[in-house]
This record gives C-alpha cells, structure tokens and sequence, in this order.
C-alpha cells in the first residue's frame, strides 16, 4: 500500500461505500473485529476530510469502536465479496471471522488493521459520536421499514477525520 492525498482520491465516494461496500475495522492487531458495512460517505466537515458511518449498537464490532480513539475503512477487490458478505452475516462474538473467510489481517504503519490486497485503506480518527434518535427524522415513512424492524434498533453515527490514505501499488 502506498500513502496518497485524500485529495487525490478520485473515485465516487457513493459507488466505493454504497456499492463496493466497506470493512469497518477497529481494535489492535492482537485483538480486533470488523463489519462489512455500506452507509457511509466521505465529505469535508470541520475543517477536515471525514468519513461517516453508521453502526448498530448491538455490533460486535461497535465495542471496538467505542474502545479504541481510530479505525479503519478498507475497500477490497470484487473478488473478496463473498467474504464482505460473511462478515456482514456473522458476529465476531461467535465466528473467527479471519478463519472463516480469505481476508488477512496486516497492521498499518500506524499500527491500526487492515487487509492484504486492499484497494484503499482510509485511516480514521474519531471526532463525532451520537445516536440516531426516530424523532429526528423528518418523516419515518421515507425511512425503509425494513431498516428499522424491532431487531434492528437504529444506527449510531460516527464521524472521524481521515487522518491516512493508501491505496493499492
């Protein structure tokens, strides 16, 4: 991996998140978990370029989040899908996420997980932490039901500053 400026990061930021979907990793080497997510951005925010994301509380992988002052987002190659999708599927609280799947964790220079064969790799601070409250919507009814059923409680929003980028050499 090699560091590049977020500015120069040229991609669509909807497509990377939304359609290529992301690993959301935090904890240290030793010790860590990640979710496959696909709610986020990439924007500019206090000064900063951020990343956003949206987290269940009841995530394995929030615990690590919470614990730890940075994360990871790790975009992989399409040919890693089936493994987005397991981690997407299954809780680290019962599933050796790494065992089960061909993803390999490395460490960053910074000392932070990601994988090998990584597309790109933004480092993330965290800045922002809040939960998603209902009455903050201005109508429910344009928010998917299905989101939202009684097994799913709303998402938290983390917002961190990007702090490093790399990209695949």
């Amino acid at each position: 991996m090699k560091p590049i400026s977020i500015n120069d990061l040229n991609i669509s930021a909807s497509r990377l998140i939304g359609k290529d979907w992301m690993l959301i990793t935090a904890g240290k080497p030793e010790r860590f978990n990640c979710m496959t997510a696909s709610w986020g951005g990439i924007g500019y925010l206090w000064n900063k370029p951020v990343a956003f994301v949206f987290v269940r509380p009841n995530r394995f992988t929030r615990e690590f989040i919470d614990r730890e002052p940075s994360l990871t987002l790790t975009i992989m190659p399409e040919s890693y899908r089936k493994d987005l999708v397991f981690c997407g599927r299954h809780s680290g609280r019962d599933t050796d996420k790494m065992a089960a799947t061909n993803l390999q964790p490395v460490a960053t220079e910074t000392g932070l997980v990601t994988y090998r064969d990584a597309r790109y790799v933004l480092e993330c601070r965290k800045m922002f932490r809040a939960p998603l409250p209902q009455d903050g919507f201005l109508d429910w009814s344009e928010v998917c039901p299905e989101c939202y059923a009684e097994d799913n409680p709303l998402h938290i929003l983390y917002i961190c500053e990007i702090t490093r980028a790399l990209a695949a050499e």
